[in-house]
């Protein structure tokens, strides 16, 4: 197994900030492109920069863009950028989701594109917002942007939350998966730490999302045809986090595989209570999640890095700090991927450590501490490809939430 992080300039005359990541897994290639356009055009002309970049990269490298999440500034943007990627792709459009994030450099996009390619990678393509990618054994189906049908906030963040699960469930029922096989998610919700309902006391609507999941994975074993740990409850990794305006916005990951020598781990931090413990003061119904999902496969480990913030055991940590939220988080993250906390999971011989991110997305709740968030990122995390978005978190006092994506070679 091979991995090589580029940055924009390095292997091609790119305009834009864009990085990349290329995971050569011996036999099939992972890439993910990092885009961020420098120009300050109108929206179309950011649009193409971002565009370009990604296919510039992309030439000789025989991999198909197969899942992306576009960071809009302005809401009223999506449907022109729905046209530019639509001329773009054609009918091999990945799925995509939006999220209305406003791009910390003050770009009007920014995007996280997916793309696998090798001899025995088939896709499968069952609508805009599902599709399937086996090869080696294994069947991954991506599911973006699942939102209510009722848009509406004043019918509260339970059932928004819902509705977009059971959209999520259909979706998979369709690409001939299931709910229980899903290892990854993302949920976007407009007001986080706000009341759950304009102008109404109650409880924020993280924690009616929260009441949501909770109640709708009840019943639900997770994975249960592929070996795992029994040491610890499994729930896939998860990202909740805040977005413009008062909607909410739900992706998937599901995996499915009848290979008996595959080993999935949901990881806990030995730094963290699990999340799906947490008591009643931080919210009714705990998060039910993983800190992270690591997923074994011949000779290399792919984890999925859930929402991490500065959080010990269960409390917060360095309230109005910036900087050391930052280190906090990353310090979180470092130990979660550890060489230790991976043979307390029952897992010998995997030695992870920050170098092996790669990828990772930076959430940042106030826009001007933009600067000396990055200036952390940058000293530990440095060389690892990044989106930075203008996000809440979801506790008031947390002013920094990371996740990523990291491969390991086990030899």
């Amino acid at each position: 197994m091979m991995i090589s992080k580029y940055f924009a300039g390095e292997d091609s005359p790119m305009a834009s900030c864009a990085q990349y990541c290329l995971m050569d897994l011996g036999g099939t290639r992972r890439l993910v492109m990092m885009l961020t356009p420098e120009g300050r055009g109108d929206f179309t002309s950011q649009a193409g920069e971002a565009l370009a970049a990604m296919q510039s990269i992309l030439r000789g490298k025989g991999a198909a863009p197969v899942f992306q999440t576009v960071f809009l500034r302005n809401a009223g943007d999506q449907a022109q950028c729905q046209k530019l990627l639509s001329a773009h792709y054609g009918t091999q459009i990945p799925v995509t989701s939006f999220v209305y994030q406003p791009p910390c450099t003050g770009a009007a996009l920014a995007m996280e594109v997916w793309a696998i390619g090798g001899p025995s990678v088939c896709i499968e393509r069952f609508s805009q917002g599902a599709l399937a990618v086996a090869h080696d054994g294994v069947r991954w189906v991506y599911v973006s942007g699942a939102t209510p049908e009722d848009a509406n906030p004043s019918c509260g963040a339970h059932a928004q939350t819902i509705n977009a699960l059971g959209r999520m469930q259909n979706a998979l029922v369709n690409a001939g998966s299931s709910f229980e096989n899903v290892i990854r998610t993302w949920f976007y919700i407009g007001g986080i730490t706000g009341p759950d309902k304009a102008g109404a006391p109650g409880p924020q609507r993280y924690i009616e999302l929260n009441r949501a999941r909770a109640g709708f994975y009840r019943g639900v074993r997770f994975c249960p045809n592929v070996p795992h740990p029994d040491k610890f409850e499994i729930y896939p990794s998860s990202t909740g986090i805040g977005m413009k305006g008062e909607g909410l916005a739900a992706s998937c990951l599901a995996m499915e595989t009848g290979r008996s020598d595959v080993l999935l781990m949901p990881l806990e931090n030995p730094q963290q209570t699990p999340a799906y413990e947490y008591s009643h003061v931080y919210s009714l119904k705990s998060p039910k999640f993983s800190r992270a999902m690591a997923l074994a496969l011949r000779d290399y480990v792919t984890i999925w890095i859930s929402g991490t913030a500065s959080i010990l055991n269960s409390e917060s940590l360095y309230p109005d700090d910036v900087e050391k939220q930052t280190e906090q988080t990353i310090e979180n993250i470092e130990k979660l991927i550890s060489a230790e906390n991976f043979a307390a999971h029952g897992a010998q011989g995997i030695r992870a450590g920050l170098q092996d991110i790669a990828k990772v997305r930076v959430y940042v709740k106030r826009p001007e501490d933009f600067a000396r968030c990055k200036a952390v990122c940058d000293r530990l995390l440095a060389g690892v490809p990044a989106i930075y978005t203008v996000a809440d978190v979801c506790r008031p006092e947390l002013l920094v939430e990371i996740e990523g994506a990291a491969f390991v070679n086990r030899k």
